[in-house]
């Protein structure tokens, strides 16, 4: 099992182990011992499942009082996952890291606490699970707009494709006006 750094301290990229066969294959998706070891220090509450169709876009989303890390794999399909630190005062603060996490390639992404999270569906049904380290409180939920042209996020979407979004995620603001709500670190 490989963790990589990113860069953005604390979004960690794991590469676990899995072994193939003429059967299928088998892998670790979680071990507390080794995922603490390699950073993913938290403990975890509650897991999340979704279903996508090609060209969904979902996020960027974070909670402000019960803010959550989240341990992130695809179990079908392929996505463009991503993290943006909200964190005003951090020196990473408004930049954003993405990857992709597909069923092939078994990858899997850590976002701590003080994170955005949002995907854009590259190959669908794309079926996304979750660990979360605190519980979903929808009052302390924030949505961050996915085209905010001061973020400068790069979507692989394709030209003049317009990606699915949910009313909640058409509507969100940009970072900026949601500034005096946002995570303080020192």
């Amino acid at each position: 099992m490989i963790f990589r750094e990113t860069p953005l301290p604390g979004v960690i990229l794991i590469e676990p182990r899995v072994h193939l066969d003429e059967r299928g294959f088998f892998l670790e998706t979680y071990h507390r011992q080794r995922y603490f070891a390699g950073g993913v220090d938290r403990e975890f509450v509650q897991d999340n499942h979704s279903r996508s169709v090609t060209g969904t876009l979902r996020g960027l989303h974070a909670q402000i009082e019960r803010p959550q890390g989240k341990l992130i794999r695809v179990i079908e399909g392929e996505i463009f996952d991503l993290a943006l630190d909200i964190r005003r005062g951090s020196p990473t603060f408004a930049r954003w890291y993405g990857t992709i996490l597909s069923a092939r390639n078994f990858h899997q992404l850590y976002l701590p606490p003080g994170f955005a999270h949002g995907f854009y569906v590259l190959e669908g049904p794309a079926q996304v699970e979750y660990k979360c380290t605190d519980f979903y409180d929808s009052s302390s939920e924030i949505a961050i707009r996915w085209d905010d042209p001061e973020l400068g996020i790069e979507w692989p979407l394709a030209p003049g494709i317009e990606p699915i979004l949910s009313h909640r995620d058409a509507n969100a603001l940009p970072l900026q006006q949601l500034a005096d709500r946002l995570p303080v670190i020192e």
